[in-house]
């Protein structure tokens, strides 16, 4: 890869020297010129007005090299120093992948004091960490992360790059494969590899859920993919386990960076993320409206729950999308899932049907719901809600 300024078009406006988050271009006479450690990002090509700089990617053609890429990398996604559990999950699962190609599974770590969790990565999987710390990387902005990511890919070459389907990781993998000319599978259910070519299978829900289509990524590298979280086993650390940590030696210039974090608020409708909960309760149609939800916000907190909701009632403006549980929601794992008036339709059992146990309330004893439900509970909710909750109180009480 290569970049080039076209003098005739640049016009020394030094827009460029301060988009470049590694501080590498200067403005000499009226013209830009590139340092060494240069990691063509594009933060200067996407700066330019004037399209002076262009950056050649042979990965935005069909690479000749793709035996030179391998390994299998994961986001080790972290907010303040906590690891979130979807990088744990796709290590387990990164490791069974790379075991089955012959190759190393590695984690990369970018956010700031973050070194001491290196161990914990090593020890569900990784054999190596690229470690990126650095205190302009303490909250995730996309720019900098994605400089960071774009520059690793093309030094370390990996053959396949994994990413959690949250927030971060949505925003996060598609920036980096436009950047490096790759595909990107997103939401992914599972993942394998095919016998006879070594690529990775991405399989994914498609046509409203209907039907499960598994991707191939033939012509390029890396294979990107975005995996749901919950769907995959967190793998048992072993602490015996050992591995490389890998500094990677890039100070970022915060004149570089577009957006400023200003304030951070924290987000008070849900106070365990859905995602992590281990118990969680689900509302749909049936509730009839937005403040039937306090019935299942009282629930929640007697059983220390998340509070769940189908499409149907996100569409209907009764609870924000943060909350939907579904195949455009978020797939969930808590150990139960109480369902109330929710028909099941497969949107949503895709999210949630591997749940350990999973309670369901409905008047409709031939909803879908009722048929993958270990309880399945036919009645009027509006009745069975206040009798459980008042049955749930009185079990705390007494302990």
């Amino acid at each position: 890869m290569a970049i080039a300024i076209d003098s005739d078009k640049c016009t020394g406006c030094k827009l460029c020297e301060a988009a470049c988050p590694f501080g590498q271009i200067r403005i000499v006479e009226r013209k830009p010129v590139i340092g060494e450690g240069c990691t063509l990002c594009g933060a200067c090509h996407e700066a330019c007005a004037f399209d002076a700089i262009s950056i050649d990617r042979p990965a935005a053609r069909v690479p000749a090299d793709l035996d030179t890429y391998r390994g299998i990398f994961v986001f080790a996604e972290q907010h303040g120093g906590k690891l979130r559990p979807c990088a744990l999950e796709l290590l387990g699962e990164a490791r069974r992948l790379a075991d089955r190609l012959g190759q190393e599974t590695a984690a990369v770590l970018l956010g700031a004091g973050v070194e001491g969790l290196c161990p914990v990565l090593v020890a569900h999987g990784a054999d190596k960490v690229y470690l990126a710390d650095d205190r302009t990387l303490e909250s995730y902005r996309t720019e900098s992360h994605a400089a960071i990511l774009t520059a690793l890919v093309s030094r370390y070459k990996p053959s396949v790059f994994l990413f959690g389907a949250t927030t971060t990781g949505r925003d996060l993998a598609p920036r980096l494969a436009a950047r490096i000319g790759t595909g990107l599978t997103a939401d992914c259910t599972a993942l394998d590899i095919e016998e006879t070519s070594g690529l990775l299978l991405q399989t994914r829900p498609a046509w409203g859920g209907n039907i499960m289509a598994t991707i191939k990524t033939a012509l390029h590298r890396p294979q990107m993919a975005t995996v749901r979280p919950k769907v995959m086993r967190k793998p048992d650390p072993d602490p015996a386990r050992s591995g490389e940590m890998i500094r990677l030696p890039m100070e970022l210039n915060p004149k570089g960076m577009k957006v400023a974090l200003v304030e951070r608020r924290p987000f008070a409708e849900q106070t365990v993320p859905l995602e992590e909960a281990e118990i969680i309760v689900s509302g749909g149609r049936g509730l009839q409206g937005p403040e039937n939800f306090r019935l299942l916000e009282e629930l929640a907190q007697v059983l220390g729950a998340a509070v769940g909701a189908s499409r149907a009632a996100v569409d209907a403006g009764w609870r924000g999308h943060a909350c939907q549980v579904g195949q455009t929601g978020k797939t969930v794992q808590p150990q139960v899932y109480i369902a109330c008036g929710i028909s099941g339709a497969v949107q949503h059992r895709v999210g949630m049907e591997s749940s350990e146990t999973i309670v369901a309330i409905n008047k409709d004893p031939d909803a879908p719901i009722m048929h993958i439900a270990d309880y399945a509970l036919v009645g009027d909710l509006f009745k069975v809600l206040p009798e459980l909750i008042k049955e749930m109180k009185a079990r705390t009480a007494a302990r």
